[in-house]
């Protein structure tokens, strides 16, 4: 799948991201495609920008990512990795990437905000603070072990 709306970095030939826009490497969406059940996931993956794995920046949220996010609504912040479904354990950080909070990082670069529909209505702004592992451009699938 290819997308018109890519530009590159002229110094490293890495695609560039918009504000308004989100990554997903080539092997996630393949992953992620089979997953597609739920309306608001299917829209988040239909619009993300498909990249191919060895090319996605390194500070772009995919699964497997660690992360750290704040909620600027109510100024908490919290460390996760976005995991697959089947992998998702909210008692050691790993979110999974079909809640709410996971399909809203997923393809989200450092610095990037995105408002989060809560049940109920409620609306907070989530902002990825930083992408401190991210496996994609060196070939791993897993996050190495954190000690808690």
């Amino acid at each position: 799948m290819e997308h018109d709306n890519v530009s590159a970095d002229s110094r490293h030939g890495l695609p560039t991201q918009r504000p308004d826009e989100l990554f997903v490497s080539v092997n996630d969406y393949v992953r992620l495609r089979e997953l597609v059940g739920d309306d608001a996931f299917a829209e988040e993956l239909e619009r993300a920008i498909v990249v191919p794995t060895d090319r996605i920046p390194k500070n772009v949220v995919t699964m497997n990512s660690r992360l750290i996010y704040s909620d600027e609504s109510t100024g908490t912040t919290r460390e996760v990795e976005l995991a697959y479904p089947d992998e998702a354990d909210p008692a050691t950080g790993k979110v999974s990437v079909l809640a709410p909070v996971g399909c809203a990082l997923l393809g989200l670069s450092a610095g990037q905000s995105i408002e989060w529909n809560l049940p109920g209505g409620k609306v907070h702004r989530l902002r990825v603070e930083r992408v401190l592992f991210q496996p994609q451009p060196i070939g791993s699938d897993t996050a190495p072990a954190i000690t808690l």
